[in-house]
């Protein structure tokens, strides 16, 4: 089997465009790094983030449009608005936490402080890595692109032979 090649003119068949258009710029990363932190009022992302009203209103706007973050009415005043992350923005930390392990490793060049740990343990999480169906950790030369339909004819082989054994 030679090695398949993504389709790197057809952007139709990649995630990656529909990514960027719904985080493509940094104010929406923070936004959304703001969220992961528990802030959820207009307010308090303009203080805590040092945007100018008419971006975050914008950006807001955007992240709601693309279903990452909801709007939701305040419980005790339903004059104010939340801004609660949605399941589809929870989906985004692995990717948020895999970016900012980056710039820790290579803009920074310091331990980041504070650390992010696992609440069971007080120990910090590990690199985010790419991992086989078995959890083998696997770098870039590990990897191939390979169709669909070749996947489920050799899921279906396995399978077929696992009951010729048995």
């Amino acid at each position: 089997m030679g090695k398949l090649r993504e389709p790197l003119s057809d952007l139709a068949v990649c995630g990656l465009p529909g990514a960027l258009e719904a985080m493509g710029e940094r104010w929406s990363f923070m936004i959304l790094r703001a969220s992961f932190n528990g802030v959820c009022h207009f307010e308090e992302f303009l203080e805590v983030l040092g945007i100018a009203r008419n971006i975050l209103s914008n950006r807001l706007s955007r992240l709601v449009e693309a279903g990452i973050l909801k709007r939701e009415h305040c419980a005790d005043d339903r004059r104010r608005i939340e801004y609660r992350l949605t399941p589809k923005g929870m989906d985004l930390l692995p990717a948020m936490l895999a970016l900012r392990q980056w710039g820790e490793k290579w803009a920074m060049n310091v331990p980041a402080n504070p650390v992010l740990c696992d609440s069971r343990d007080g120990m910090p999480i590990l690199p985010i890595t790419i991992r086989a169906h078995d959890d083998r950790v696997l770098e870039g030369a590990d990897l191939t692109w390979r169709e669909w339909s070749d996947i489920e004819a050799a899921k279906t082989a396995a399978a077929a032979k696992l009951r010729a054994a048995n």
